[in-house]
């Protein structure tokens, strides 16, 4: 396991502010950030705040950050980007009153899933990307809790790819996500645990 440092990222779009405290990373979104193609909204956003570095095959990136959202849509997590129209964002996202994990896959147009995790509040969420042959492998977990599969997708195993914490507010000014670690390990070693 190897900690990420913060200043090692590149951001896609330029938060609203951006501070230290200590180890962790506090991040304003922009009123009105997002990321979306089309899909049954009909619309193309591509103001998220994700702060990304190079991707290697057979890693995993991690992102934890404490939830605490209340608005429409304030979502945060791992992002990951091969270009404009081929992306994945998972993590959770407050959506119709309830915080959810969830993911989007996006190949020209996106997709979208969310579960409840409404038991998750003010807690530590650390979303996992796992990055091995074709695919990625997304799990999240609360605190220390176990991992919980989230999604897997197709990943061409020659893309480029970079990845690391997003957050966005599509709905509202003020949101500030306290991230408490990016970090890079070994990519998970199959889909399934051993039993």
């Amino acid at each position: 396991m190897t900690d990420t440092d913060w200043s090692s990222g590149s951001w896609t779009n330029e938060p609203e502010r951006v501070e230290r405290d200590g180890d962790v990373l506090l991040v304003t979104a922009r009123e009105g950030s997002d990321a979306w193609r089309v899909t049954s909204y009909g619309f193309v956003h591509d103001d998220e705040h994700a702060l990304l570095a190079p991707m290697a095959p057979g890693t995993a990136v991690e992102v934890a950050f404490v939830l605490d959202f209340s608005a429409q849509f304030d979502q945060a997590g791992v992002f990951l980007r091969v270009d404009a129209e081929t992306w994945m964002k998972a993590g959770i996202e407050h959506s119709d009153g309830a915080d959810s994990l969830g993911a989007v896959v996006t190949r020209g147009m996106s997709d979208w899933s969310l579960s409840p995790v409404s038991d998750w509040t003010g807690r530590t969420v650390t979303v996992r990307a796992s990055r091995s042959g074709d695919a990625v492998t997304i799990r999240a977990r609360v605190d220390d809790g176990d991992w919980r599969l989230v999604r897997v997708a197709p990943l061409d195993p020659a893309a480029t790819v970079t990845a690391g914490p997003f957050c966005c507010a599509p709905t509202r000014a003020g949101l500030t996500v306290r991230f408490v670690s990016w970090r890079s390990v070994p990519a998970d070693a199959s889909l399934h645990p051993e039993h």
